[in-house]
């Protein structure tokens, strides 16, 4: 909606509109169910790291304190941008405030940072349990794990907060149609009318802080974890420990992949068509398939999902006794 004058934060526009997938209008129903259900996977999928590892004592361990976490801040992340992109494929065309974009795009990409913080940090855990293992619990104590990701989380709001806040700052006069499912970076700083090469810098130059500092400390981890895996005496434990990080190497690798291909890449304004398709793999797929992928490489994880899903079946056997009692 656009007005005739400017409003007190310094621009005429009072929403925006976000655009989804007009090329996919046709589909809009089997999109939304499709999505919804990969939405709800990702749900219980993430919840259910996140109760083994509070509910299962072999799982309080500092590797699985900052996949939980990490399961936490990636659904948190998704939730952001999810429900909205439903919306889209279920009505269409999506109104949102102006204040409510800008907070959307922080949370977002604050939240994304953090979660790449701290794969950084369960790749250094791995290097430390493999490499260092005789002070791996030293170094690892508790508190040193409550200020690992309170630091993730600092960090990863503070860069994006800086941005975001001088971009929201910028005057927009129109057009206000954003040809995106959610309110990201890059479509938000091409709708401004004001010169935004600056903040746009400033931004990508944060967006490689991240990225090479989330990207450096998994390759000095995992060159060391190889050197070290490799001089292990029998094969078995070879494999033992390779199985360890081959989940959170996937992982990466997913995340990377998308993420580069969307804030890295240039010319974004020229491809985005495909930045909305990267954007899909990044809040809907792999957080589907990050669960996925710990879970079933993880004979821990095995052991402790048969055992919560036995203390329900147990719990239920208990209860319809009682009630017929």
């Amino acid at each position: 909606m656009l007005m005739t004058e400017v409003t007190r934060n310094g621009t005429a526009i009072q929403e925006f509109i976000l655009e989804g997938f007009p090329a996919a209008e046709h589909l809009r129903i089997l999109l939304f169910i499709v999505h919804l259900l990969a939405y709800l996977a990702s749900l219980v999928g993430n919840m259910l790291i996140i109760t083994m590892t509070c509910e299962d004592h072999r799982l309080h361990t500092p590797m699985y304190f900052f996949l939980s976490t990490f399961s936490f801040v990636e659904y948190s992340c998704i939730s952001t941008v999810i429900p909205q992109l439903l919306a889209i494929f279920l009505s269409g065309r999506q109104k949102i405030s102006f204040g409510a974009c800008f907070t959307q795009a922080f949370v977002f990409l604050s939240l994304g940072a953090t979660a790449f913080f701290l794969l950084a940090v369960l790749s250094l855990d791995r290097y430390l349990a493999i490499c260092k293992p005789l002070h791996y619990h030293t170094i690892m104590s508790p508190r040193m794990c409550v200020f690992l990701v309170t630091v993730c989380l600092v960090l990863g709001f503070l860069l994006m907060a800086i941005p975001v806040v001088m971009l929201s700052r910028s005057f927009y006069c129109g057009p206000n149609v954003i040809p995106h499912f959610f309110c990201d970076f890059g479509p938000l700083a091409n709708l401004s009318c004001s010169e935004t090469r600056s903040i746009k810098m400033l931004f990508f130059n944060f967006i490689l802080i991240v990225f090479f500092g989330s990207f450096l400390i998994p390759v000095f981890a995992y060159s060391n974890i190889v050197v070290t895996i490799v001089r292990l005496p029998s094969a078995r434990e070879r494999q033992r420990a390779f199985s360890t990080c081959s989940s959170h190497l996937i992982v990466l690798s997913l995340m990377f992949g998308s993420c580069i291909f969307i804030y890295i890449k240039p010319k974004q304004s020229s491809r985005l068509d495909t930045n909305r398709e990267a954007a899909l793999v990044n809040t809907v797929v792999t957080p589907l398939l990050n669960p996925v992928i710990y879970t079933l490489r993880n004979k821990q994880v095995h052991q402790a999902l048969k055992d919560t899903l036995s203390k329900v079946k147990h719990h239920r056997y208990h209860r319809k006794n009682v009630l017929f009692s």
